[in-house]
């Protein structure tokens, strides 16, 4: 499926193919949420990265290299580059508009292969997800209340499965 996405200004604009759109896993994680879910959990796609294609504000674009205390850096499995000051980075670069502050995409060098845009940066129309997927909900603060349907899985850390696997296991996959 193809995906066309922007910021909110407008000043950046991109497209990506993704066969795993439907907008399913909500991530509480401390970086998620701060740079992208203020409802207290963002939600990612999975695409492939050598589909994107900026339209316009490659000036514009910025990317922002988590810091990752000690402890975080373990349980994420992570190679942290460090900062300055000794304090690891994360792997995962975050572009995101420089004007604006709009949360893009994410890209990190382990799994080259892949992007994963931020569903609230898409415009084109997704797929409603028949369940959600909550993870990283040890991390969660205490004011997010966790929203959704029973069956909904619910994850302390990872999940089980990848964004593709769990399109797959439900039929979901986009054949583009």
């Amino acid at each position: 499926m193809l995906l066309e996405g922007s910021c909110h200004c407008g000043r950046v604009a991109f497209t990506v193919r993704s066969a795993e759109p439907v907008p399913f896993m909500r991530c509480y994680c401390s970086i998620c949420r701060k740079t992208a879910g203020s409802g207290g959990f963002a939600i990612n796609l999975g695409a492939q990265a050598a589909t994107l294609k900026l339209l316009r504000g490659k000036r514009h674009l910025r990317i922002y290299r988590a810091r990752m205390p000690q402890e975080a850096e373990r349980a994420s499995g992570e190679l942290a580059d460090h900062d300055d000051d000794g304090t690891p980075i994360s792997s995962g670069r975050r572009h995101f508009c420089g004007r604006c502050g709009s949360a893009l995409w994410l890209w990190d060098p382990r799994w080259p292969e892949l992007i994963h845009p931020h569903a609230g940066a898409i415009d084109t129309p997704l797929p409603v997800p028949p369940a959600h997927l909550h993870i990283m909900l040890g991390s969660k603060p205490d004011w997010v209340a966790v929203e959704g349907r029973p069956d909904d899985a619910h994850f302390e850390s990872y999940p089980d499965c990848s964004l593709a696997e769990w399109h797959a296991r439900r039929g979901l996959t986009s054949p583009d």
